[in-house]
């Protein structure tokens, strides 16, 4: 299909329910986390979302992929050690620096040092449908600070 097709299937309804759903957000921190790790959703699109994850202890412990989205992670403050199988390191991130994991890729990470990490997690969906990423896991969900133990590793 040429793009001059595409645009005549576009109608003027389509404009205007799409122009009627942007929104704007903000994001404050929370001031007292009773949990490990804190999600909080900042926006959501029909094709894409935006969440703060804020951890304290732990991170996404277990090896695991989407099948549904690829993920953009970019830290805010604190430091966030991404993994690949077999736990080989896909890098160390601090403020201002992140990671795009794609679709089907397995990864998990932790956070690293004495301070919180707040990361801010974008998926990009393949469909219009945000019931679920596809998560996958491809190890078992391992106890929060547990992981290099659990693995043997040092």
């Amino acid at each position: 299909m040429s793009n001059r097709q595409e645009r005549q299937l576009i109608t003027e309804d389509m404009h205007l329910d799409a122009e009627g759903a942007i929104s704007t957000f903000s994001y404050t921190s929370p001031k007292i986390l009773d949990r490990p790790k804190v999600n909080t959703m900042i926006a959501k699109g029909n094709l894409v979302r935006a969440m703060v994850q804020v951890v304290r202890e732990g991170g996404e412990n277990n090896l695991h992929y989407h099948a549904k989205v690829d993920g953009f992670w970019f830290v805010l403050a604190g430091r966030a050690k991404f993994y690949g199988p077999e736990d080989s390191v896909i890098g160390e991130c601090g403020p201002k620096e992140g990671v795009v994991i794609p679709q089907y890729a397995r990864y998990w990470f932790e956070k690293v040092g004495e301070e919180d990490l707040e990361i801010l997690l974008v998926q990009a969906f393949d469909e219009g449908n945000q019931q679920s990423s596809g998560r996958t896991d491809s190890a078992p969900r391992v106890p929060r600070n547990l992981h290099k133990e659990y693995n043997g590793v040092e």
